[in-house]
Order: C-alpha cells, then structure tokens, then sequence
C-alpha cells in the first residue's frame, strides 16, 4: 500500500492529514438523503432547519426588492393549482408553511424555497395558460425543494472545494505558482464539466419527473408538460436565445431533450392523471 503521506513534504504533512480527514468524512456521509419520489440518494450536509431559515431569509428579500403582484386573477390562480399541488406533497415536506406569491414581472419563471415559500412571476402566467401547465412549472420547482437539490449543490461544492485545497497542497513544495494556479483551473474545469453541470441537469430532470408525478396526483393533465415546453423552445427561438450554449456546457437539459424525455415518461403518469382527475358531472 502506498502512503498518501509519502507523496507531500514533511512540513505539510499535518496539514494534508486535516484536509484528508475532512474530505473522507465529507464523502463518508454520502447518500444521506433519499428522495421521497425518485429514491436517488444524494449528499447533503446541510440541516433541513438550516434549509427552511436560508429560505425564509431569501423569501422576505425578494418580497421586500421585487413589486407583489395585485392581480386577484393572477394570486386566485397561482394558490388554487398550489394549494393542490401541496396536498399530494403531504408531509413529504415536514413542517411547511406553505406561501404562494405572484410577482409583477416579464420574467417567464417561477421558484420555490424550503419551507414552502412558492414565487410565480407574471411573465410565466401569460405562457402557461392552463392549469395544468402552470402545475407542471409548480410541481418542478416544488419537486426541486423535495429533492433538496438546494443543499445537494452546496454540499457538493463544499467537497470539491476539499478535495481542491489537497491537491493545492500536493503541488505547494513541488512546483512553482504558475503551475499551482495551472493545477486550480485544471481541477476547477474537470470538475465543473465532469461533475457539476451534468449533475445540474440531472437535477433538472429529476425535478422535471417529480413536477410530472404532482401535477398528475393533484389531477392535472401531464401532457401539459409537451406543450409548455414547445411555447418556451418558441418563445426562446423568437427571442434568438436558443442554441447559444452547448448542451454540455448548460445547467439545464435542451429544450428538445426536455421535451423527448417528458414523452418518454408519460405513460407512466398519465394513469395518476386518470385517477385523481376531478369528476365531470
């Protein structure tokens, strides 16, 4: 066996030793979290009491910066489809004060925060125009928050951000600053286009999928999913925002992707749809 020690100086010895630890204990904890939906384990290191006091904070920010939508349409609509949507999340979501916000903006996005805190842009609301679209975006950025993605990122982060000051240290003694600072964009490149950005759009998927499973058990028709998503490719097509960044450099899976893989699902969701969709009279 060959020693990990041997391979640093003596002066930097106990220095490694601390990062190695730290690191091993980091990894060690992997798989500490199974998502309720998908079962994928995932490392997260972060306390979910933690999770809903970072998202309280982030929630009263963008309340207090960005303008509250007045609509009463708007507001009735976005609390009716989340309201549904957060009673078949149950107590897959312990302890959520659940909060459904419309802001005022062009923006076609929404988002979701631990705790339950759900932020729906108006700019969305002109895209998704039925219910069921808009409880595909919903349940997605829900599914987000369930699969605490959130605090996946930021444990990852934590471990690459490890085990890059012990490879720092195994160049410290034996190279000079330009190589070391070679070694840190190297790494930084490796892990960010080996790790990071496809685990992003695993993530994306994966939120994808579950916003599927919500919508579907709250009666809201999937095949929304489809047409959602061919407005947004339009919408971006017509803007000239689409295909500036290579897939594999992209946090989020092609539009073309997306909606090949939102297909592909449906026959497994479409008989949650079946038997929760309200009964016609």
């Amino acid at each position: 066996m060959v020693s990990l020690a041997g391979m640093f100086p003596r002066c930097s010895q106990p220095r490694v030793f601390l990062l190695l630890s730290a690191v091993a204990v980091l990894l060690g904890l992997s798989g500490c979290y199974t998502n309720p939906v998908t079962g994928r384990q995932s490392l997260v290191l972060i306390s979910q009491g933690q999770e809903v006091t970072l998202g309280q904070q982030s929630f009263s920010e963008i309340s207090r910066t960005e303008k509250i939508s007045k609509d009463a349409g708007y507001n009735a609509r976005v609390r009716r489809v989340g309201e549904r949507i957060a009673k078949v999340v149950g107590d897959q979501l312990p302890n959520a004060k659940w909060e459904f916000v419309v802001f005022e903006s062009k923006d076609a996005n929404a988002f979701a925060l631990p705790g339950g805190k759900v932020g729906v842009y108006t700019g969305l609301l002109t895209i998704a125009e039925s219910d069921s679209e808009l409880a595909i975006v919903m349940g997605h950025e829900i599914g987000h928050v369930i699969a605490r993605h959130g605090s996946e990122r930021m444990s990852e982060a934590m471990v690459i951000a490890g085990v890059g000051a012990v490879g720092a240290v195994a160049v410290e003694n034996k190279a000079d600053a330009q190589t070391r600072d070679l070694f840190l964009l190297a790494y930084g490149s490796v892990t960010t286009l080996g790790r990071v950005l496809p685990h992003s759009r695993g993530n994306e998927s994966e939120a994808d999928r579950m916003g599927l499973i919500y919508a579907a058990r709250a009666g809201y028709d999937p095949r929304a999913s489809v047409t959602f998503w061919q407005k947004m490719a339009k919408q971006k097509e017509s803007a000239g925002a689409a295909a500036k960044v290579p897939g594999w450099m992209s946090t989020h899976p092609s539009d073309a992707k997306r909606i090949a893989d939102l297909q592909a699902y449906l026959p497994q969701v479409i008989p949650l749809y079946e038997a929760n969709r309200p009964k016609t009279p």
